[in-house]
């Protein structure tokens, strides 16, 4: 049997609660086309020739969703369900479904991942693509299969340009919920000794695994599946957690453990709305030093805190 894919069109300043509500239909095969930056980033990256002349005639004002709902599942109750929070969030939409095969939508989202520079230092590749002038940065090659991080999305952006920041030779990084490994493996390349990576998604963990190997990193990656508190022994000189604002504030409890009294927690994945609930939930054990936003998403460089909170 077939599986369907729904595609979903929305205005594009809606995209980000649009895209965060279908996760909540599929935890995977989930892209999303949107444009509405194009033109302003464009400056960016034209000298490595990385956007293709049919990209700049989309439309900026639409984006687009695009889930697939296996053979086993309704997409009769998934349309109905993302039309009712749509609705209950005022956001206008369109949703269409066609047919499709297993191998196509797992290939499908390929064509919308293109090379796309990070920060000051980082360039990531996908695999299947070809870059014949990196501009002077590092290539990061990268195929995410179907787990989290591609560094398209603003959250895994600005988790990596902290660790531009921050990363210095020699530092031992924890990644928790380390999706596609692509935190841990942008570590490593920016002159991290050894980055763990720990997902309770064994696909997460093999993909991460596949990409240090792509990447030369192996030897000094460690692929871990399971709960944190588990499966994770040591301290690290920086904790990174590229996850959502709920899981941070339950991360909260348990993460001190795995560092050292310098020790840098960078938090991202926490949608504005979200960004007051995370702080105080770490106030009592962690000092914010720096904040980065963008487009709607914030991410938190913290130190643990030496005295209590006033």
């Amino acid at each position: 049997m077939d599986w369907t894919e729904v595609t979903i069109t929305v205005n594009a300043k809606d995209v980000d609660k649009a895209g965060d509500i279908a996760n909540m239909v599929v935890p995977y095969g989930i892209y999303i086309e949107d444009y509405s930056h194009l033109e302003e980033e464009a400056w960016e990256i034209a000298h490595i020739d990385l956007i293709d002349e049919e990209l700049l005639e989309k439309d900026r004002t639409k984006a687009k969703v695009h889930i697939y709902i296996s053979p086993e599942e309704s997409p009769t109750e998934a349309v109905a369900f993302l039309r009712e929070r749509y609705t209950a969030e005022g956001i206008a939409n369109e949703i269409h479904l066609d047919p499709c095969v297993e191998e196509d939508w797992i290939n499908n989202w390929k064509q919308y991942f293109k090379p796309i520079p990070v920060g000051e230092k980082l360039l990531i590749r996908p695999t299947w693509e070809e870059v014949e002038d990196a501009g002077g940065r590092t290539v990061l090659d990268l195929d995410p299969g179907l787990a989290f991080g591609t560094g398209t999305h603003e959250t895994t952006r600005l988790c990596m340009e902290l660790l531009e920041q921050y990363v210095t030779p020699g530092m031992e990084v924890l990644d928790v919920g380390c999706g596609s490994g692509i935190l841990s493996v942008a570590a490593l390349l920016l002159g991290a000794e050894k980055a763990v990576g720990v997902d309770i998604d064994e696909l997460a963990v093999k993909t991460a695994d596949e990409n240090a190997e792509i990447n030369h990193v192996a030897d000094r990656f460690t692929g871990i599946c399971g709960n944190l508190t588990d499966k994770v022994t040591g301290k690290y000189d920086i904790v990174v957690a590229n996850i959502v604002a709920d899981v941070i504030i339950q991360l909260t409890k348990d993460v001190e453990q795995f560092m050292k009294p310098e020790t840098l927690y960078l938090m991202s994945g926490i949608i504005d709305t979200r960004e007051q609930d995370v702080l105080a939930a770490i106030a009592p054990h962690f000092e914010v030093v720096d904040r980065k936003e963008e487009k709607g998403w914030v991410a938190l460089s913290a130190r643990r805190r030496t005295q209590p909170a006033e």
